[in-house]
């Protein structure tokens, strides 16, 4: 029989995914639970798995296309009883399974099984065992087929690879079993000396342009980028809260000497070395302190109900910069955590998000968050608050610069912070008191002890 399974729900009541790639072909045949595609919402890329047995019939989109949430997705044949994994479907009626979050749940706590996938690569008449061992740049133009599995990448990345003329396929053999990222293509291709397909070097400036570029025409001087994923959804929250909310953005630079000489007292102790504490770990453990103090900035405007809600926990969020966007997963009830806690938890949130495998869960609420700036040596500027939330703490670059101390001109590490508050909810003074309750906590790490 027939069975048809149309795109679920994927959290967060999103109505759309873009197909980033299919893992099953027309004719497979897939297990329960097997990963059938990797699709791409506004917040996180999700593996979806086969909530039925049998054999692939149809797929009603290609890999780049977007699909409504209840739309057909793909068809399957399937044999007698075996076909439904759900009661309503054993008796005849037809019933879409219900896939919370990623979809059915797997059948083991592994990583649910994938598919080899048989593509043209390039190779040397040699023993495949030795052409696996050899450098992947000194392989021969002499095609075979060999069954491997097609690399993880998004869009916008097999783009840049295909610019620069790079086989993903040798990229994945060297970062291994994780999603291919726009950074280890620029790796690979340094390495190698790609330079892109008809590039040349520019004489003057050294630069890599087309050898054509002088012909193009109107049309081919420009790029064009759908907008979607990510960057729709960010830019659709950002346009959201600054027309929603009045935003005042205050600035204080703090001599943070005394959290650096802490922080390395830290890292000194060797029974702390698996801990990755830093600046942006006491940043987050002195904003839960000072949002005690001040819980305006720990709530939100209800204008349906006319109310302000204010939170009695903290659900951290924290900016972080992937190659699929900004995204601000989220460290829940982050203030019942240690100092441990936190940089355990800040460590595993960038590398699941640099992974690519933040789950809208992991993105969804948030009370107050953390943009750090700092990391690109930007000292200060104006962070735009994330739609629901009343504050939002950009901090800049640690600087060693000279600075009043005890009276006397001494050199000091420094930093800027910069808070964005909703005014309806945070007036200046709160807004300020807060600012200074984090700073006062950064020049005296001791000062957390008064908090509570």
């Amino acid at each position: 029989m027939n069975a048809e399974f149309r795109l679920p729900d994927l959290g967060e009541g999103l109505t759309e995914a873009e197909v980033v790639s299919w893992l099953v072909s027309p004719g497979d045949t897939v297990t329960l639970n097997q990963t059938l595609a990797e699709v791409e919402t506004a917040k996180a890329i999700v593996e979806l798995p086969s909530p039925y047995a049998g054999t692939v019939a149809t797929l009603h989109a290609e890999a780049g296309e977007t699909v409504a949430v209840g739309a057909p997705l793909i068809d399957f044949d399937v044999v007698g009883d075996e076909s439904g994994p759900t009661p309503a479907a054993a008796s005849g009626e037809k019933a879409q399974p219900n896939l919370v979050g990623y979809g059915a749940a797997p059948t083991s706590a592994g990583r649910p099984a994938r598919r080899a996938r048989r593509v043209g690569v390039t190779a040397t008449a040699v023993d495949t065992a030795v052409l696996e061992a050899a450098p992947h740049d000194a392989t021969s133009s002499a095609a075979v087929e060999a069954p491997i599995e097609r690399p993880r990448s998004t869009p916008p990345v097999r783009a840049h690879a295909k610019r620069l003329g790079i086989d993903l396929v040798l990229v994945a053999a060297e970062v291994g079993d994780r999603v291919v990222t726009r950074a280890d293509v620029d790796a690979y291709a340094e390495r190698v000396g790609a330079v892109g397909a008809g590039g040349e070097e520019d004489a003057v400036s050294g630069s890599t342009v087309p050898s054509s570029a002088a012909a193009l025409g109107d049309e081919q001087r420009e790029t064009r980028i759908p907008i979607r994923g990510v960057r729709r959804h960010t830019a659709a929250a950002m346009v959201q809260s600054a027309f929603t909310a009045p935003h005042v953005t205050v600035f204080h630079t703090v001599d943070v000497t005394g959290t650096m000489e802490l922080l390395a007292r830290l890292r000194e102790d060797r029974s702390l070395a698996e801990h990755r504490i830093g600046p942006l770990t006491v940043v987050a453990k002195a904003v839960c302190l000072a949002l005690g103090r001040t819980p305006g900035l720990n709530s939100r405007w209800d204008e349906a109900a006319g109310e302000i809600v204010q939170h009695n926990y903290v659900d951290l969020g924290i900016a972080a910069a992937t190659d699929r966007g900004l995204i601000v997963p989220m460290i829940r009830d982050a203030e019942q955590l240690t100092l441990l806690g936190l940089a355990d938890a800040v460590k595993s949130l960038a590398e699941v998000a640099r992974a690519g495998k933040t789950s809208p869960a992991e993105l969804a609420g948030g009370t107050f968050s953390i943009s750090n700036i700092g990391v690109f040596g930007v000292d200060a500027g104006t962070p735009i608050l994330p739609p629901g939330q009343s504050g939002i703490l950009a901090i800049g670059a640690v600087r060693r610069q000279p600075w009043e101390h005890r009276g006397e001109i001494a050199l000091r590490d420094v930093m800027t912070l910069s808070l964005s508050f909703d005014h309806r909810l945070v007036d200046g003074a709160e807004g300020a008191r807060f600012l200074k309750d984090v700073a006062d906590i950064l020049e005296e790490p001791g000062r957390a002890m008064l908090l509570r």
